[in-house]
Formats: C-alpha cells, structure tokens, sequence
C-alpha cells in the first residue's frame, strides 16, 4: 500500500472513532438548547418579547453535569454502549417525562449522558463491581451509583424459570422484593432507595450475562415487571432492555415484560410501556403476560 493510502486510511479511522463521542456531546448540547428554546416559546405567550428573552435567561442554564457530559463526550474516543439510535428512543421519553426517576441497572460509558438528559430528575444507577462504582465516581462524583449483589447466575436461567412457576411468592398478584428470600429472582438486599422509589424509567443493561457464573439479567428483568405492575402513581412505567439478541434477555423479556406491552424496537434495544397490576386483570395461573 502506498504510504499516502495508508496515511489517509488512519485518518479515516481517527475520524470514524472521534464521531460517536462528538455526536453525543452535540446530542446533550442540543438538548439544552432545545429546553432554552421550548421555555422561550412558553414566556412568550405570556410576555412581550423584550421581557420573554430576560425571563428566559435567567429561568434556564445547563447543570453542572450537562456540562461535565458535554466536555466528557467532546474530549474522549470512548463511546456509550448503546449506539445514537437505541439511545434516541430513551431519550424520546425521557423528552416527556424528566425530570423524573430513572432507575438505570449498569454503570459505564453512558451514564453521565444518562444524568445529563434527566436534569434535575433523579437517576440512580445499580452496578455489580465495586472496584468499578470507584473508578467511576472518582472521575465523575456527580453522579448517583450504589454497589449491589445478585443472588442468580446465568447458567441457572432455565431452573430459576421453573422455580418462578412453583413458588407463590413469585406469583404476578403476590410478588414483592424487599426480603423477599423464598423467590430466587426478587432482588433483595438492595439500597432502600431502591425499594422506597416508584421509577418511571428502568433500564437494564446490566449486570453482566455472557458467561455462566455471570449474574444475568433474569432476576433484573423479573424485578422491573414486579416494580412496575406494583406501580400506585399515574401512568405506565416504560422498561428498556438491552442485548435482547442474547437467549436469556429475549426469554425473560418475553415471560415478565409481555410482548403485548412493547411498543418498541432498535437494535438490540426493547422499550416496553408496563401498565400497573390495577389496570389489568390478574391470574396467578396465566402469570405475568
């Protein structure tokens, strides 16, 4: 090869790896723009134009962590986990529901832009390693993570299935989470944030589930459809799973999440709208879909 092709070649992929990152920052940065110019747009029904633009102003400013996420996402060659389409379809409803509780399993590459899209809403991410919560917060104190453990692996997936077909404290009408030992997939022994929050956002895109002493998502997915059915205040709770090409992801989803209640895919990414347990019938026999 030519050195001027393969100068050119090494240009192309210093280029192809620096364009997620800017995309992302320009995705947060347009965000707040978009905010300044949709509260502009409100003052001025009100308000002479002159007096909207003061107004306007001093009402809105980007918080610290849009920023932070903005200079974080512009300055690194690290991307998220999710590509720009899979994150658009949070970020649609999160356009319509922040600020709001945003309950986020996995802490990575991707989170201050998760905070940042939720400004002054609250996000909390749940994550399996505490060397890496460290690592994290270290670079990124802003942000809300607590250290968990899981009680399943993935190489139980298909017995824990069978368990939850067995064990009345499973049952859709019966299942809770808080202490609950006797059914394996509730997640017990988590932050009391955790219980005591009633999320309208839940992401899983942990914990980890590629190899068999992984925890896997099983017990993730299986607690989401419980806080989400358990649900008092208006309106559906939306869950978003990633990696549903994987078996277990695809499996679970469709035992506790329903079919029925997706209203989206990209990618590898499902969006479901769960609606709570007192706008549905309830059947132990036909579990939760």
């Amino acid at each position: 090869m030519k050195r001027e092709e393969t100068t050119k070649n090494r240009h192309f992929l210093a280029d192809k790896r620096w364009f997620m990152p800017i995309t992302i920052a320009g995705f947060i940065a347009g965000t707040i723009l978009i905010s300044s110019f949709i509260k502009t747009a409100d003052y001025s029904i009100l308000c002479s134009l002159a007096k909207t633009r003061s107004i306007a102003v001093e009402e809105y400013s980007a918080s610290p962590v849009q920023l932070q996420a903005i200079i974080h996402y512009a300055t690194s060659s690290i991307v998220p986990q999710q590509n720009f389409k899979e994150i658009s379809v949070t970020f649609d409803v999160l356009k319509k529901r922040s600020p709001c509780n945003f309950l986020v399993f996995g802490l990575g590459y991707d989170s201050l832009m998760w905070t940042s899209l939720n400004p002054n809403g609250n996000t909390i991410f749940l994550e399996e390693d505490p060397k890496w919560v460290q690592s994290v917060l270290k670079d990124a104190p802003i942000l809300q993570a607590h250290a968990v453990k899981y009680r399943t692996e993935l190489k139980e997936a298909d017995d824990l299935l069978i368990h939850y077909r067995s064990e009345p404290s499973c049952y859709p009408s019966k299942a809770y989470l808080r202490g609950n030992e006797k059914c394996r997939l509730a997640l017990t022994g988590f932050p009391d944030e955790f219980y005591d929050t009633e999320w309208d956002l839940i992401m899983i895109d942990a914990p980890r589930g590629y190899f068999p002493e992984a925890p896997g998502r099983m017990a993730a997915i299986f607690s989401a459809a419980v806080m989400a059915r358990n649900r008092k205040g208006s309106g559906v709770t939306h869950v978003f799973l990633h990696d549903v090409n994987r078996r277990v992801e695809k499996v679970f989803a469709e035992e506790f999440l329903c079919r029925k209640y997706l209203v989206k895919s990209e990618g590898r990414l499902w969006h479901f709208e769960i609606p709570p347990a007192s706008n549905t019938s309830s059947d132990d026999s036909a579990g939760f879909c």
